[in-house]
């Protein structure tokens, strides 16, 4: 589907699997498990600006993952435990305007830490972007201290390539190519 002249054909129905995990796009019902994520500090320590975000900020940081995908044409899928429905966190593809680069993120709530969850996932989505998006190179942008996420992009394959300022603070870019 093209939502206007010259936009990226939107593929509504793209969910991935892995053994454990659906990834699939995001629905207004999953406000309220990321209204709850958004809201611990210490899930949000390295996310965006580090701060925690009221329920309106994460309905509105939702519609923009929603609209990510329509403007795209991919993006973050909300992450879902297959045996029970429950959402995780999410994950995937984001490159919104004056990002540096196209990035594979993601961000779990804070009791799947430690479970294999980020990499599982992390490792489909990057599959995704190499096989079906045919991308070339692909980053994570991760905060110094954020050791749990360093772990997961070095089991992907990437490497430390520079730091860089990005919302106010100081990240690593992590990369891989194809």
């Amino acid at each position: 589907m093209r939502c206007w002249p010259g936009a990226p054909a939107f593929e509504s129905g793209v969910t991935l699997e892995t053994e454990r995990l659906r990834l699939r796009l995001f629905e207004e019902r999953d406000v309220e498990a990321f209204a709850a994520m958004y809201a611990d500090a210490e899930t949000m320590r390295y996310i965006g600006e580090g701060k925690v975000l009221t329920r309106s900020e994460t309905w509105r940081s939702t519609a923009m993952l929603i609209g990510h995908w329509m403007l795209r044409g991919y993006g973050m899928w909300a992450a879902e435990l297959k045996e029970t429905g429950e959402v995780i966190g999410r994950i995937g593809c984001h490159n919104p305007e004056g990002w540096p680069g196209f990035e594979l993120g993601w961000l779990l709530g804070r009791p799947y830490w430690g479970k294999g969850y980020a990499c599982e996932a992390a490792k489909a989505c990057r599959d995704y972007a190499f096989g079906t998006l045919k991308r070339e190179r692909i980053l994570s942008l991760i905060r110094p201290d954020n050791q749990r996420s360093i772990r997961v992009a070095e089991k992907l394959g990437e490497r430390l390539t520079q730091e860089i300022d990005l919302l106010g603070g100081k990240s690593l870019v992590y990369a891989i190519e194809r």
